[in-house]
């Protein structure tokens, strides 16, 4: 398993955006900022925030690269403190995010920091992208429009739907399609230039550009570009120039009638603070989501993942990988590859309790606990001492008012309902209402420490509920 995150965070890191010559996707989480957002979230839990703020406050994720997972923090005590206490919990949290062992690097101190980054392969390097075609993927009825839709677009490029903008969340294969159409018309085209980036390393890239007075040749690399993809769109969110980089870039493409394919985790209406023009020329294209496989196509899935791999897996392992894996397809071809080698190690073929034995922990993940709304109401109004009835009324004092956003924003974030849905919560409101709630709630957790850490301490009392 390969892995290939770099630190969204640090702008002086080397360009991120990849020239494609045949190349595939990494495996994705959508950040690694996220990633390390998951482990200081389990350090947390069994920390002090005095000892979080004295071990971790200038401790910075660099890298993630081959199960192997690079920090940067300043000096070499602290590197021995990190080692020493922390770094069986921070593996255990990546394996159980990723089923696989990770070891822990840190680097202390600005040269080791230098001499790590000199040392590391150009970005350029990408392995082949010969598992990420049409034929490959398995089209059920959660993802049979996204797939025509991304067909049509390879056989057409920039006349068919510009833009294509793909959503849904992580692990259901828009990656996975983005990928087939730049194989495609790579085939075709063999000259095509192709430019694959993500939304926060395009922010990376600009940065760099700017400090070091390239930004000549940062826009003629994308607005150079036959097909440009771009994954994780909705983190340029928010960012006002990286917004407008990416407004005259889109422009600049979507007249001379090159493709442009964006992948999201969620819709343009539903991505706060995302500028009205860019949401606009968004929907100009055509929009396709993508919802988690039903059951027959779990069932595909596996079976195609096992023979792909030189494998022959027995029906009953197969229909209860697909019975009990049901979150994404990431987490199916997981549960696999942990049940595959089970049977390589212990040397006999599997039944349904081997195959439990083999993956207990992550079914225990893809059956985790999911609030409802009414329970995150209840935690939410218990916080701030105020009655349900207030949270969901029609009070506009402050207090009552900051309590419903929260209440928005977390129901959102911890459920699968949408903004309608969301709206009829909360006494019957216009979905406009709640995407309002949710930009403040934003702009509130990158301004106020302080309602940042309301906002942690309110999910943690309600995942402690589980």
């Amino acid at each position: 398993m390969n892995f290939c995150y770099t630190d969204r965070a640090d702008t002086s890191a080397p360009a991120q955006g990849k020239i494609i010559e045949g190349a595939e996707p990494m495996a994705t989480m959508n950040s690694l900022t996220d990633i390390w957002s998951v482990v200081m979230d389990s350090l947390s839990q069994e920390l002090t925030q005095t000892a979080i703020n004295t071990w971790f406050s200038d401790c910075t994720p660099i890298e993630i690269n081959n199960n192997t997972l690079i920090v940067h923090t300043t000096s070499d005590f602290k590197r021995s403190i990190i080692q020493s206490r922390f770094e069986k919990t921070i593996c255990a949290v990546l394996y159980d995010l990723f089923s696989c062992p990770f070891e822990l690097v840190v680097l202390a101190g600005d040269d080791e920091l230098l001499e790590y980054r000199e040392k590391r392969p150009s970005s350029e390097e990408m392995p082949e992208m010969d598992g990420y075609t049409f034929d490959r993927f398995i089209v059920g009825p959660s993802n049979k429009f996204a797939h025509a839709a991304a067909i049509a677009v390879s056989q057409n490029p920039g006349k068919a739907y510009n833009p294509l903008l793909i959503y849904g969340n992580s692990g259901l294969g828009k990656t996975h399609l983005i990928y087939a159409i730049a194989h495609e018309i790579r085939t075709k085209t063999p000259n095509a230039k192709i430019v694959y980036i993500k939304g926060d390393d395009f922010t990376n890239e600009l940065v760099e550009a700017i400090r070091t007075g390239k930004n000549v040749e940062f826009r003629s690399k994308y607005r150079d570009a036959d097909l440009l993809l771009m994954d994780d769109v909705q983190f340029i969110a928010g960012r006002k120039q990286t917004q407008e980089e990416f407004f005259h870039t889109f422009n600049t493409l979507y007249e001379s009638k090159r493709q442009i394919v964006l992948t999201s985790d969620r819709s343009p209406k539903e991505m706060q603070l995302l500028d009205d023009r860019l949401q606009t020329r968004f929907e100009w294209g055509l929009l396709v989501d993508v919802q988690p496989p039903d059951f027959e196509t779990r069932l595909a899935i596996v079976k195609n993942k096992a023979a792909q791999w030189g494998s022959v897996i027995d029906d009953d392992i197969a229909k209860y990988i697909a019975e009990n894996v049901s979150s994404n397809v990431r987490q199916l071809e997981g549960a696999m590859n942990k049940i595959l080698a089970y049977r390589d190690l212990i040397g006999k073929e599997m039944d349904e309790e081997s195959a439990n034995r083999a993956v207990r922990d992550m079914l225990r993940k893809s059956n985790e606990y999911i609030p409802t709304a009414a329970s995150i109401i209840d935690e939410v109004s218990r916080f701030f001492g105020i009655d349900e009835a207030v949270v969901k009324g029609p009070s506009r004092s402050r207090e009552a008012v900051t309590a419903r956003q929260a209440a928005m924003y977390l129901v959102r974030r911890m459920t699968n309902l949408s903004t309608p849905d969301i709206g009829r919560e909360f006494g019957g409101r216009d979905h406009t209402t709640v995407l309002h709630a949710l930009e403040q709630v934003e702009t509130k957790l990158q301004n106020d420490p302080g309602f940042a850490q309301t906002i942690k301490d309110i999910t943690i009392n309600i995942n402690s509920k589980k």
